[in-house]
């Protein structure tokens, strides 16, 4: 069962973490549906060279239909795979399935990280999912139910080279204890689609599911598909059975201030609805009591809402944009972003792992996207647990290094920074953002100052505008770095 030596990073410490830094993609390249997966060389930064990844392609019968090998130049490039591309590489005919991915000769960071883009010809329908953790668990949560006239399909994708019998994954709405279990056999490495509008017919809008998967699954994805068939795609994430919650916290406020913070952006209510649900992600979690806090742009807070004591059952997504128009009207015009904290004075059920899905919807053209997300404490000169201020680095770590992938050419990126800070840190962040081009070398700079606690909604074509006028086909990215504080972005 031993790698060959050539998919090796270190030969004399075969069972480390570096020898394995793999993960898998949802791959669909299907009538007038592709897919793109963006990310960038940052083994390089950390003393790499020669990396290159090892790709195989599965099918949607689980059949291996192209491997190859990508080298990657010394640089900190930008690495971009197109499903067309295969397709007519490996001359293929249209599959829904998952691309492999193992990287090697890499150093300094063993997770695979990746941007995944849908979308079809002409970009009438796009969403966007990130990177799966690359471990396979036993239950997953936060796949939230469709709203009238949508469809909800679940891609159960089979994370390993044996068949998962039938009734070995099953379905209940979160809070129940009924189990609905899903017929047929997944064939290794298959593909299989989910339709859960048609397995369980009635579900409620608005409510949430829970998916017992037996570890045959690496954070599976699924798609909301509406009557006009615009589609948003997202994944589900991990539901630890090992947490409890924490009391220690109720006595730390002195060093860790807010503590865990979640926090997301609130977009122009002229054209978005922002909404929030909180989803379950521990066994043990039975109930939240928390804040939903909203802060303008430089960080002062305009509104708070007490979500107190919602069971695992009773969390409906909340329309941030809903709540200040009755609140104020006044208020819609000034909003930045949301931030969802423990309320330790009123509850005492905090484990650290409060996720929530944020979910926002163009109200003039229809379209939607949701993302999920999990909290973490932020700006604190003190580590708590496993909380690395940054992920490059031992902690506390204290800094930003962010890839944002730039779209078409004909499409603009909207690049949402947020400065959360679990208790007061620098005044304001003293940011460079830095366009890349496709080798990794720098074109263009903007700096930028956040406020503590505020955030910053920026459009890539206005700010880079000369540098990517001089290039129409310009393909490259965006890094965002910051030596002094740590940024959250969207």
């Amino acid at each position: 069962l031993r790698l060959p030596d050539d998919f090796i990073t270190l030969n004399r410490e075969y069972l480390s973490p570096i020898n394995f830094a793999t993960n898998f993609a949802f791959f669909r390249d299907v009538g007038d549906l592709h897919t793109t997966l963006t990310t960038v060389n940052y083994w390089h930064g950390h003393g790499a060279r020669a990396v290159k990844l090892w790709l195989c392609l599965f099918d949607d019968a689980g059949v291996a239909v192209a491997a190859w090998e990508k080298e990657l130049p010394d640089q900190s490039a930008a690495i971009v795979i197109e499903s067309s591309d295969v397709r007519r590489r490996f001359n293929l005919g249209p599959f829904t399935g998952q691309l492999f991915i193992h990287a090697i000769g890499i150093a300094g960071h063993d997770q695979l990280k990746y941007v995944l883009d849908i979308f079809n010809d002409g970009y009438g329908t796009l969403s966007c999912t990130h990177d799966a953790n690359a471990w396979p668990a036993e239950v997953y949560a936060g796949l939230p139910t469709p709203n009238t006239g949508e469809q909800l399909v679940l891609w159960i994708q089979n994370s390993h080279p044996v068949a998962i019998p039938p009734q070995s994954i099953g379905l209940r709405v979160m809070g129940e204890d009924e189990l609905h279990w899903i017929d047929g056999v997944v064939e290794p490495f298959a593909t299989m689609p989910i339709n859960i509008s048609e397995l369980l017919p009635g579900l409620a809008a608005g409510s949430q599911l829970e998916l017992h998967a037996g570890k045959y699954l690496v954070r599976p994805r699924y798609e909301v598909i509406d009557s006009k068939e615009n589609r948003r795609i997202a994944h589900v994430n991990v539901e630890r059975a090992d947490l409890i919650p924490d009391q220690n916290l109720l006595g730390l406020k002195d060093l860790v201030g807010k503590g865990y913070i979640l926090a997301a952006p609130i977009l122009p209510a002229n054209q978005y609805d922002s909404k929030v649900l909180w989803t379950p992600m521990a066994t043990t979690q039975n109930q939240l009591v928390a804040n939903l806090t909203v802060f303008d742009r430089e960080g002062i807070e305009m509104a708070s809402f007490p979500l107190r004591f919602l069971d695992r059952g009773e969390a409906i997504p909340i329309s941030v944009t809903e709540c200040l128009r009755s609140a104020n009207s006044e208020l819609l015009e000034h909003c930045g972003h949301m931030e969802l904290t423990y309320d330790l004075a009123n509850g005492s059920e905090a484990d650290g792992w409060m996720h929530a899905i944020f979910h926002y919807r163009n109200t003039v053209s229809g379209h939607q996207a949701e993302t999920s997300f999990g909290s973490h404490m932020f700006n604190i000169p003190v580590t708590y647990k496993d909380q690395p201020q940054s992920y490059t680095g031992k902690p506390p770590g204290l800094s930003t290094r962010l890839y944002v992938r730039l779209g078409h050419p004909k499409l603009d990126t909207l690049l949402h920074l947020i400065y959360p800070a679990s208790m007061p840190w620098l005044e304001k962040s003293n940011t460079i953002l830095s366009l890349k081009d496709g080798l990794g070398r720098e074109v263009a700079s903007h700096p930028l100052q956040v406020p503590c606690g505020g955030s910053r909604m920026l459009s890539v074509r206005e700010i880079f505008k000369t540098a990517l006028a001089e290039n129409k086909n310009f393909s490259g990215y965006i890094s965002v770095r910051d030596v002094g504080c740590r940024l959250f972005g969207y």
